[in-house]
């Protein structure tokens, strides 16, 4: 007889991406979800043990890639062109997963991200693989809700 009740882990594969709020489907892959920070050794004249103090520092957030199927959809680069053209296109950034039943138990919420880099498929007429592009999103921080 179970005793307690089982808690599976989520699967990698349930996931939508969010851009402002809206629903962006069709990324077969998402990485760089990775917060950080440096650590600051001080000392004080005064200290009596004979090591130093580790303080926190500056937090640092990896660059978000995403990889998807070419669609007709080129709102990514649309937003790719207005950073090069030098317009300050900052949007609000959430990977959810979701559970078997595709309901959102996660969501990590970027903040301020642009498009740094954007890159075109690898064509090559042996393949029968899909046209994926890639591009790397660059934000200000990265949080957890559950």
């Amino acid at each position: 007889m179970a005793t307690d009740q089982r808690t599976d882990p989520y699967r990698a594969y349930n996931f939508v991406l969010e851009i402002d709020g809206v629903p962006k489907g069709a990324f077969s892959e998402v990485g760089g979800l990775t917060a950080e920070g440096d650590s600051v050794d001080y000392r004080e004249g005064t200290d009596v043990q004979p090591n130093v103090r580790k303080l926190v520092a500056m937090r640092k957030f990896s660059n978000i890639t995403l990889k998807r199927g070419y669609t007709a959809d080129k709102s990514l680069w649309q937003w790719y062109t207005n950073i090069f053209n030098g317009v300050a296109d900052r949007r609000n950034v959430t990977i959810v997963l979701m559970n078997e039943r595709r309901e959102p138990v996660l969501r990590w919420n970027a903040e301020n991200a642009w498009i740094n880099k954007i890159e075109g498929p690898a064509l090559k007429a042996s393949s029968n693989d899909v046209a994926m592009e890639s591009l790397e999103l660059v934000h200000e921080g990265l949080t957890l809700e559950t």
